[in-house]
């Protein structure tokens, strides 16, 4: 679907202009969005807008990194939106020229949505022209990655206070830092985009704009530092289970180990005696065999009261 919005001079919008109609002298600046835009629809980048080639492959060459490329006068903008449910990627393209802003996503955009809306319902958002409206995308755009790191620190939240198993809660915390993994894929990136956009000096009107980027950076920071801590803790969590397993394995190999040893000098013995000898002295005793076992268990005693004094059951 294709969406055009015109903006005015004296600031009155018109909306589903023809495309040949928006190089008006009336009209100040224009929007136009591909919305799940079809094949014939998607051809309209290069047919009308004549867009540079790269630009049009990287529209449907997915997923692209989060970047900022610049063809003579026109801006080509890689944005990332977050999927609520999956936390996947998905990427919306945004094209930033004089006096016009393209947005194009072959999957629904909410957030697009309501820029859309702002722009439409607030005659005084108009007037600050096609820099202002792409702000209001990228600006959308980030505040929804706040609900998927708040989501994922409750879990981990309430996976460390829980009472689960080792296992179960390892199972959890290996979720968390695939989620993670996935939303550091997008909010770095996107950090790097817009401090790129702040020191740009072929953007035309970003000092103007300078303190709403600038505010979208903030929160992308915050956004990093939220994710690098939430990614932290859970390193910790999982070196704490490695050590609880490590001192585990440690204590059934300490104790496993004394087992063998104290029954060492008995194998021993009973090995002695289990040779078929015919000349063996202690075969003709009375008492033999309950000496030998006599023997045996204070050996093994023995051994078990040295070991114990030696805290190799604490």
């Amino acid at each position: 679907m294709l969406r055009i919005m015109a903006i005015h001079k004296d600031g009155t919008i018109a909306n589903d202009l023809p495309l040949q109609q928006l190089s008006r002298p009336d009209i100040q600046w224009y929007w136009v969005d591909f919305n799940e835009p079809t094949e014939e629809e998607a051809m309209l980048l290069e047919r009308h807008f004549h867009f540079h080639p790269l630009a049009i492959e990287d529209c449907f060459h997915l997923l692209q990194r989060p970047k900022l490329d610049h063809y003579d006068d026109v801006h080509f903008f890689v944005l990332h939106a977050i999927n609520p449910i999956t936390l996947d990627a998905e990427e919306v393209d945004l094209f930033l020229g004089k006096n016009f802003v393209v947005t194009f996503h072959l999957q629904p955009s909410s957030e697009i949505d309501e820029a859309w809306k702002r722009i439409t319902g607030q005659p005084d958002l108009r007037e600050k022209g096609q820099l202002y409206a792409a702000y209001l995308v990228m600006d959308k755009l980030v505040d929804q990655y706040f609900p998927a790191v708040y989501q994922l620190e409750d879990q981990l939240s309430e996976s460390e206070s829980a009472r689960k198993s080792i296992q179960a809660l390892m199972d959890d915390i290996f979720e968390i830092r695939a989620k993670l993994l996935k939303l550091r894929k997008t909010i770095l990136p996107m950090r790097d985009l817009l401090y790129r956009i702040l020191n740009s000096e072929r953007i035309e009107g970003v000092k103007e704009h300078l303190a709403y980027f600038t505010d979208i950076y903030d929160h992308l920071l915050k956004l990093s530092e939220m994710i690098e801590s939430n990614r932290e803790m859970t390193a910790d969590m999982r070196d704490s289970y490695i050590s609880i397993n490590s001192n585990r394995m440690n204590a059934i190999m300490k104790t496993l180990t004394v087992i063998t040893t104290i029954f060492m000098p008995l194998t021993f013995i009973a090995g002695i005696y289990g040779m078929n000898f015919e000349y063996m002295p202690e075969l003709k005793w009375d008492w033999g065999y309950f000496t030998v076992l006599g023997v045996m268990f204070s050996i093994g005693f023995g051994m078990y009261v040295w070991f114990r004094r030696k805290g190799w059951f604490d």
